[in-house]
C-alpha cells in the first residue's frame, strides 16, 4: 500500500469495513442454511413418525389380516434372518385382532439352520394359537430354504409362473493347485489337526474329507425331506425328482402336492381369510437408525456442495 497517497488511512478503513461486512455475511449464510437444514429434516422426522403409527397403530386396532415378509437370502445378519422373520410372526400372531397371518415369501433359501428356527417358531405359534391360521404366500421364488420355512404354515399359495422347489444342499468351492503351480507360487499351511485345512481350494482334493462332507450334506438332505414330509403329508405326490433339487413353476407345483393354491396375500386375505384389510407386521429397522443414517449422509453431501459453493464466490 502507498502511504504517499493522501487519504490512505481512509482506504484501509473502508477495506477493513467492506471484509467485516463479508464475514458477516458468510456467518449468515451459514446459519440460515443449517436452520434450513435441521427444520427441514425435523418435519420429515415428525412425518415418519406419524405416518409409520397412524398406519400401523391405527389399522392393528381394527379386524385384519397380519403380513409377514420374509425377503431375499435367509441368513444370519440379512433382512431375513430368524430374528427378524420370527419377531414380525410373534407380534402378528399375538394381536388379537388379526384374523390370520400370511407370510409372503420371496428368497431362493439360505441357510438351513436360520431356515429350521422360523420353521421351528411357526409349529410352536400355530398350537399356541390354535385358531389362527397361517398361510404362506410365494411370490417371485421360494426355493431351498424357503420351501423349509413354507411347509410349516398351514397353506401354501403361489403364482402360476413363481419358482418353487430346490429340495436339497449344496456347498461350493474351487481348486486352485494346479494353477498355483503353473504360476510358481509355493502354498505354505501349517495346521494343528489332520483335517483342520478340509476342502483348501489350494491343496488336492482329499477323498476322505470329501466322503466326510458328502455324508454332512446328506444328513442335512435327509432332514429337510422328513420337514417337507411332515409338513406337506399326504399332499405330496410320489414323482422321483421331488427332492431332487429341481425347481418347478407355481402350476407345476401345485400338481406335485408342494402348494394348495394359486394367488396373492391380497387374494388369500380377501378369499381365503375373508379380511381384505392387512397390515404389515414385518421387521423394520428402527426409524432413529434409519433417520440418522440418512440424514448423516445428506449433510454431508450438502455441506460438501455447500462449502464448493463458498470456495467458488
Amino acid at each position: 500500500m502507498d502511504e504517499s497517497k493522501p487519504n490512505w488511512e481512509r482506504d484501509v478503513i473502508v477495506e477493513l469495513a467492506n471484509a467485516g461486512l463479508k464475514e458477516q455475511r458468510r456467518a449468515r449464510r451459514w446459519g440460515i442454511f443449517f436452520k434450513l437444514f435441521f427444520a427441514a429434516y425435523l418435519i420429515i422426522f415428525l412425518v415418519a413418525l406419524v405416518g409409520s403409527k397412524s398406519t400401523g397403530t391405527l389399522m392393528s386396532n381394527k379386524r385384519h389380516t397380519a403380513l409377514v415378509n420374509l425377503a431375499g437370502v435367509i441368513a444370519d445378519g440379512e433382512n431375513a434372518s430368524a430374528n427378524n422373520v420370527v419377531s414380525g410372526l410373534r407380534s402378528a400372531f399375538e394381536n388379537e385382532n388379526s384374523a390370520a397371518v400370511i407370510l409372503s415369501i420371496n428368497s431362493p433359501g439360505g441357510s438351513p439352520v436360520q431356515s429350521a428356527y422360523i420353521n421351528s417358531e411357526i409349529k410352536r405359534l400355530r398350537e399356541m394359537y390354535p385358531i389362527k391360521p397361517i398361510y404362506a404366500v410365494i411370490s417371485d421364488i421360494c426355493a431351498s430354504g424357503g420351501i423349509y420355512v413354507a411347509v410349516a404354515a398351514d397353506k401354501i399359495f403361489a403364482n402360476e409362473s413363481s419358482i418353487v422347489g430346490s429340495i436339497g444342499v449344496r456347498m461350493d468351492g474351487f481348486g486352485f493347485e494346479e494353477a498355483i503351480e503353473k504360476l510358481g507360487i509355493e502354498r505354505r499351511l501349517l495346521t494343528a489337526g489332520e483335517h483342520k485345512a478340509a476342502l483348501d481350494p489350494f491343496s488336492p482334493e482329499n477323498p476322505v474329507e470329501k466322503q466326510h462332507v458328502q455324508k454332512m450334506l446328506n444328513e442335512i438332505h435327509q432332514e429337510f425331506i422328513e420337514v417337507v414330509k411332515e409338513g406337506r403329508g399326504e399332499h405330496l405326490s410320489d414323482d422321483p425328482t421331488l427332492f431332487s433339487g429341481l425347481f418347478w413353476t407355481g402350476t407345476k407345483a401345485m400338481e406335485l402336492g408342494l402348494i394348495d393354491g394359486l394367488g396373492s396375500a391380497g387374494y388369500v386375505a380377501r378369499e381365503v381369510v375373508g379380511v381384505e384389510d392387512i397390515v404389515d407386521y414385518s421387521y423394520q429397522e428402527d426409524i432413529f437408525q434409519r433417520l440418522a443414517g440418512r440424514i448423516g449422509s445428506s449433510m454431508g453431501s450438502q455441506l460438501r456442495l455447500w462449502l464448493e459453493g463458498v470456495r467458488l464466490r
